[in-house]
């Protein structure tokens, strides 16, 4: 993945991380993982809140950031694709109207795609039975609803934001690759225009080699996941919420 590493990827592998080594793999920089477990408490530190307040992956770190001198941190993803994109200038327009279409519907996908599809499969899969139907209807429904979306979006275009392939696309495809195991009525396979975008993103070789990388074990299941009590709560339960209560 990069014999000098210009960038380091803090990363676990899910949807939200992969955007980023997405885009890595497409620009070519060199770059290297460091890698963490949720469950195990990896990011309850103080070492990581330094690197990111809210305690979240993916962050990047630059060692030759744009404009020179020490270090860049850049966290939240897509603030980490626009990021990457300026420094290559790569995979987000230049010209207004195509700069804009790509923002707005990387906006849409970390404000509407990926909250909700989270939702849906925090609901379907992992929370503690008994499980609440309102909420596991709630969010699958506007899971299903955002691909919808998409696939009206796509009926006239290849790709998300018009005819290139950008950084909005690499930000959707990762979630729209686990609606396998969502339980939704309506499979993506369903969806006409939603299913070739898929596809043809897929077969991108910087997409491919991400992909190749099994994602963990819960996420491919389509059953309900039962998350030991010592994984949850670092993860969803008391030693995450009192870890940023302490201040």
């Amino acid at each position: 993945m990069g014999k000098l590493p210009m960038i380091d990827l803090h990363y676990a592998n899910g949807p939200n991380p992969r955007k980023v080594a997405i885009m890595l793999e497409e620009v070519g920089l060199a770059y290297r993982t460091v890698p963490y477990d949720m469950g195990r408490g990896d990011l309850l530190t103080e070492e990581f809140r330094a690197l990111n307040p809210n305690g979240r992956l993916p962050v990047i770190v630059d060692h030759d950031p744009i404009g020179g001198g020490e270090s860049l941190v850049v966290w939240e993803s897509a603030a980490c694709l626009q990021y990457l994109a300026d420094k290559t200038g790569r995979f987000l327009p230049t010209d207004p109207k195509g700069r804009y279409a790509t923002l707005q519907w990387l906006a849409w996908q970390i404000a509407s795609l990926g909250p909700y599809h989270g939702q849906a499969h925090h609901f379907t899969r992992y929370a503690p039975e008994p499980i609440d139907p309102y909420a596991r209807q709630r969010f699958r429904l506007e899971a299903e609803r955002l691909m919808y979306v998409m696939d009206r979006e796509l009926r006239d275009r290849p790709y998300i934001a018009g005819d290139d392939y950008t950084i909005a696309d690499m930000a959707c495809w990762p979630w729209i690759n686990l609606t396998w195991n969502m339980q939704l009525e309506k499979p993506r396979e369903a969806f006409e225009n939603l299913e070739r975008w898929f596809q043809a993103v897929r077969a991108r070789p910087a997409v491919r080699r991400v992909d190749a990388e099994t994602l963990a074990p819960h996420m491919l299941r389509a059953d309900h996941v039962r998350i030991p009590p010592e994984r949850w709560t670092n993860s969803f339960g008391e030693n995450f919420h009192a870890f940023f209560r302490k201040g």
